[in-house]
């Protein structure tokens, strides 16, 4: 009888216990979020990140009931940003706005980072991209990129292109044209893409891949002229504009920025913020500034975002090891 009463004593305890953690867990999934969200973002107010940002944060406020803050920590390309949400409790409540440059551009670029891309993070939604343009000094004789190949063949080094610095996406687009055309058209790294294209429209380089934001005026003003874009597709704010692809097949240069947010926070609050941050950048008023802006909405779920990052690293390491780029830490 004794040992019946022990069984059945411990059963309703192990019971007890077990419903007390599961009440627990339903609470504190139904409770979140509880307090403010920050996004963070690696650069200073104004910049692309920053705008998509601010744009959804609010959509978010909204939907998830508490404020959502943009916290900018800009330096260092980055990283800063990054190393402070990569130590953040992962509770759902610090997330990172992040970027082709920090995510698959700099891990292969430096041997040291402060965060590991892959390890310190988990995928929340990828929410927006965008292609560049190649665009060149109004009195080159380049239509088309095959031309612009057949320059560069005909005279070996004649033809300079320019980037933001060593590393940036532009400079990684100029040498992938390099090594899917066969060419050695010198990169001359400047300090931001703005000086950059004013010395394309001078004639002092030949050409850029840069933003269409950024070009757009002097493409208008014909200063320079545009011959394609970065995409695996065409760009839909200009979709005259055939892309390097269509000459060169497998070529792809993009800018893309999504949601990470501290490794091991839980899945039930990733999969909340996936599903409402895809709403908030596909909101018709978010969407249409995005596009005005030269990117392209999306908001994909964390596995699918998760594969680009991946994709796109390697896709990336290949390209600086063929160039054989290193920035020194």
């Amino acid at each position: 009888m004794t040992n019946t009463y022990l069984r059945l004593t411990r059963l309703v305890y192990v019971i007890t216990v077990t419903c007390v953690v599961m009440s627990v867990q339903l609470v504190q999934s139904q409770a979140y979020p509880s307090k403010p969200i920050r996004i963070i973002v690696g650069s200073s107010p104004g910049g692309a990140p920053d705008i998509l940002a601010r744009s959804i944060a609010q959509k978010l406020s909204d939907a998830l009931g508490q404020q959502v803050v943009i916290d900018n920590r800009a330096g260092a390309s980055g990283t800063i940003g990054a190393e402070i949400t990569a130590k953040s409790a992962a509770d759902g409540y610090t997330l990172l706005l992040s970027t082709t440059m920090g995510f698959a551009i700099l891990p292969n670029l430096k041997k040291k980072i402060p965060y590991d891309a892959i390890k310190d993070f988990a995928s929340v939604s990828l929410l927006a991209a965008a292609s560049n343009v190649l665009v060149v000094n109004a009195t080159i004789p380049a239509k088309t990129v095959t031309e612009l190949i057949q320059i560069e063949k005909t005279k070996p080094k004649s033809l300079n292109f320019g980037s933001a610095g060593n590393g940036s996406p532009a400079h990684l687009g100029g040498e992938m044209l390099n090594i899917m055309a066969g060419t050695h058209m010198t990169h001359v790294p400047y300090k931001g893409a703005a000086p950059a294209l004013v010395d394309v429209i001078s004639g002092q380089i030949q050409f850029i891949i840069t933003s269409p934001i950024s070009a757009g005026p002097h493409m208008l003003s014909g200063k320079v002229q545009a011959i394609a874009s970065t995409g695996s597709k065409r760009n839909p704010t200009l979709p005259e504009l055939p892309t390097i692809a269509e000459s060169l097949p497998g070529f792809e240069i993009t800018q893309w920025w999504g949601l990470s947010a501290p490794t091991r926070t839980p899945a039930a609050v990733i999969n909340q913020l996936s599903k409402e941050s895809a709403k908030a950048i596909n909101v018709a008023e978010v969407r249409d500034r995005i596009l005005r802006d030269g990117a392209v909405a999306i908001g994909s779920g964390p596995q699918d975002y998760d594969q680009l990052i991946r994709t796109e690293r390697r896709r990336y390491h290949d390209v600086i090891q063929k160039a054989g780029i290193l920035i020194e830490d």
